[in-house]
């Protein structure tokens, strides 16, 4: 059983349906009608049923429909390897956060030959002032590349998002609002909000809890993107359509 069908069975549970008429009657009457007239009934049937197992796969195969019905069943929001949680509790991180397993300050060009998906800058902002990377594997290669701008008070951090999720963010409902970048989706985080390092085995790193500026998350040929800082959305997706 994979995601979406658990999700769609466990949301069962939470829509009422009205007690079922009896159809005794009309059941009768259907079985005493023309053969031909009971063919009609039955096409009608599969039409209905081809329809709404359409409409079904086409809310599937939209992301904000797919984050949406998550939200719906677990207060949850899956999109582009980052997990949002809209649970009203959003206790502030207490204590100085722990960066990520393995940071270290790099060049940018060392940056692109250690990462396993391409490196974009946005133009507007020109090359970074620091470059760091996170998370080695065995063989040397990096899971995210950030980089930091106007003194590290706005930060680009990138990865390949068709992995497992790599940050946990908790944002009230209010604060989480689908927009686009160019023709694709993506989330704004307009407030102050929790963020955590999911690790590799899928861990929430609790220690590495800090409290994260305005946010914009989107996706990009399979790599994703989550642009923090000082900015409203609109400054926000002005920068991110400059990636180069």
């Amino acid at each position: 059983m994979d995601d979406l069908e658990r999700e769609l069975r466990d949301l069962s549970g939470w829509l009422a349906t009205p007690e079922p008429p009896d159809v005794t009657a009309r059941v009768r009457a259907r079985l005493s009608a023309a053969p031909a007239a009971r063919r009609d009934t039955g096409r009608r049937r599969w039409r209905y049923a081809l329809a709404a197992a359409l409409a079904a796969l086409l809310v599937a195969a939209l992301p904000p429909g797919r984050a949406a019905l998550a939200d719906a069943m677990a207060g949850l929001l899956r999109f582009a390897g980052v997990t949002i949680s809209t649970s009203p509790d959003r206790t502030p991180p207490t204590g100085v956060p722990s960066p990520p397993p393995g940071q270290r300050t790099t060049t940018l060009d060392e940056a692109r030959r250690l990462v396993r998906f391409p490196i974009r800058t946005p133009t507007v902002l020109g090359p970074p002032e620091q470059t760091l990377l996170a998370d080695p594997d065995g063989t040397g290669g990096y899971r995210v590349a950030s980089l930091l701008y106007r003194a590290g008070t706005l930060r680009l951090d990138t990865f390949d998002g068709r992995l497992d999720p790599v940050f946990f963010k908790q944002a009230g409902g209010s604060d989480a609002e689908w927009t686009q970048v160019g023709a694709g989706e993506a989330i704004w985080l307009r407030g102050p909000h929790p963020v955590s390092y999911v690790d590799r085995d899928g861990v929430v790193r609790q220690a590495s809890a800090r409290l994260a500026a305005a946010t914009l998350i989107w996706a990009d040929s399979g790599v994703t993107y989550r642009l923090e800082g000082d900015l409203t959305m609109a400054e926000a997706v002005a920068i991110a359509t400059t990636l180069g």
